[in-house]
């Protein structure tokens, strides 16, 4: 029986379609086929990628060995490693929900702090980090959400894990992070005081100063809050802030400036031009 050349043709075309489904089937199989070798073995290839910094191969790796060994020791310690991997390829999306997922499944891992530090460190390194070493004179004018998230990583990791080998180096990092988040909510503050929208000014201050302890701009913080509640209308508030600051910061402009110059120039020491 002969077949009309329409159907011939689409009966060829089927064919090849059928034909190169099964290919591409067959090659994502063969990314993760079992080659024979055990996990050890696997663990250690992906490894020496990961020495090497070859992210991708090594990305690679611990993704076949988890495929193919979803649970031990070695893929335990992949995971981890990947995400890692991830971080340095510059995945931070990849590497912050890998490191999630570690200390989701495994939250009693003896290896669980690194997970926390990778997502400090990956929020840190890959956008803190990557402004600070661009445009080191702009960390502070960005939005500091990933700056806040590495902060919060960070303090979780200390908090948790305080001999953490891992907690000297993130307690470095809090330090910078802390000035830079402090200085950025003071710096809006101002902008707010300066609009006389005072409530807002006040709670910026009051922000960084239960949530940024140690930071250099606290004595900043406190003369914004007397301002703002003497401009409120709240004399008692205004006082206790003021005595606050004069204990310890005895030498601030707010305080000795008493031609108002010495205010003025603290509260916008740029010659009175306003960026905003």
């Amino acid at each position: 029986m002969s077949l009309k050349p329409s159907v011939f043709l689409k009966l060829l075309t089927g064919i090849l379609i059928a034909l190169m489904l099964v290919t591409v089937t067959g090659c994502k199989k063969d990314k993760f086929a079992d080659d024979g070798r055990s996990a050890e073995e696997l663990y250690e290839s992906a490894k020496g990628y990961l020495n090497s910094q070859n992210w991708s191969r090594a990305i690679e790796g611990y993704q076949g060995l988890v495929t193919r060994f979803p649970f031990g020791r070695f893929a335990e310690q992949a995971q981890l490693e990947l995400a890692y991997a991830y971080h340095r390829a510059g995945n931070p999306e990849a590497a912050l929900s890998t490191a999630d997922r570690f200390i989701r499944t495994y939250p009693s891992h003896p290896n669980v702090d690194y997970a926390f530090y990778i997502r400090g460190l990956t929020n840190y390194e890959q956008r803190v980090g990557f402004m600070e070493r661009m445009m080191p004179s702009r960390v502070r004018d960005r939005d500091q959400t990933a700056a806040r998230e590495a902060f919060r990583d960070f303090d979780e990791l200390i908090r948790r894990f305080p001999d953490s080998r891992y907690a000297p180096d993130a307690r470095q990092r809090m330090v910078f992070l802390r000035n830079n988040l402090s200085f950025y909510e003071l710096d809006v503050a101002r902008y707010y005081m300066r609009r006389k929208a005072y409530v807002a000014s006040a709670a910026r201050a009051r922000y960084a100063l239960e949530n940024y302890p140690g930071s250099p701009e606290l004595g900043d913080a406190l003369a914004i809050l007397a301002v703002s509640y003497t401009e409120l209308g709240l004399p008692e508030l205004a006082e206790d802030a003021a005595k606050v600051l004069a204990l310890n910061y005895p030498e601030h402009p707010y305080l000795i400036g008493d031609d108002g110059k010495g205010f003025w120039n603290w509260l916008w020491p740029w010659g009175g031009k306003d960026p905003y």
